[in-house]
């Protein structure tokens, strides 16, 4: 490869996610999120999910093998040697997948693993989600260089009960004295009054990102979609808080533009924003 055409190369960014059939969330989002912010995305699928209209919309999800998953991540890392530093972990859904996800991650140096923390899966027996929840936690959380959870995993993540911002903030520095990471704590919807508020730390600094809320129903592909944003921000060389102040506006213009359907839910729109 030339100077020069090194130069024009785009930034590269790995999500290692599920894929969402609808095409709202999970590695579809994370895709078009990727290709709008200007980056070169791939994508190693840990599961497909699937929302079943007849069963309240419930997921129904099938893992990928541990030997598929590791075999797409063996070639895009064979690949992309030395050119691929960020990666964003989402959906993985079992302790198995955990488990291959993390050897791949351990297997080379990484600039940036954004780890978007899926703790519940819609439907899923209520132990094995467990399982999976105490596999994340112990395996992948100490990976990660950012971590995104939402008002629900931030509960779970920091154990404290959070329905204020000044709870919120507390989650923030507790997972972020846990793991080492930058934490964006999303408050989104689920916290009283007209904004959406979301907390920033990472040790030095912290910051209330907040938005007026667009309705108080959660869309999907948001969770997603900041966690993409994010991790195409880092890998276009932005620090931690300027990648975390874009992906909030991203998002917030892909929830006005959102795209609704038959389902009891709108998708976020990816195209409200220009690289």
């Amino acid at each position: 490869m030339t100077s020069t055409q090194q130069q024009s190369s785009p930034a590269i960014t790995l999500t290692i996610a599920g894929s969402e059939a609808t095409g709202g969330a999970g590695a579809q989002a994370d895709l078009k999120t990727f290709q709008q912010l200007g980056v070169f995305g791939i994508t190693a699928l840990t599961c497909i999910v699937a929302f079943d209209p007849k069963q309240n919309w419930d997921h129904r999800f099938t893992p990928v093998d541990p030997q598929v998953i590791t075999d797409q991540l063996e070639a895009i890392q064979s690949c992309y040697a030395g050119q691929l530093d960020t990666v964003k972990l989402g959906m993985m859904g079992s302790p198995a997948t955990i488990d291959a996800v993390a050897a791949a991650v351990r297997s080379q140096d990484w600039k940036n693993v954004v780890l978007d923390p899926v703790l519940i899966c819609k439907g899923q027996e209520p132990g094995h989600a467990l399982d999976t929840d105490q596999a994340l936690k112990a395996t992948l959380l100490p990976l990660a260089t950012f971590v995104t959870p939402n008002h629900f995993e931030a509960e779970s993540l920091s154990g404290i009960s959070i329905s204020t911002v000044e709870d919120l903030e507390r989650a923030a520095r507790i997972i972020h004295d846990a793991s080492g990471a930058a934490v964006l704590a999303k408050g989104g919807v689920r916290l009283a009054g007209s904004e959406a508020v979301d907390v920033f730390h990472d040790g030095t600094t912290t910051e209330i990102l907040s938005a007026p809320k667009i309705g108080e129903v959660a869309v999907s592909g948001a969770g997603c979609s900041l966690a993409a944003a994010i991790t195409a921000e880092l890998a276009k060389g932005a620090t931690a808080l300027e990648a975390a102040r874009t992906a909030k506006a991203f998002v917030t213009t892909g929830i006005e533009h959102r795209v609704a359907s038959h389902a009891p839910f709108d998708a976020l729109w990816q195209g409200g924003v220009t690289a």
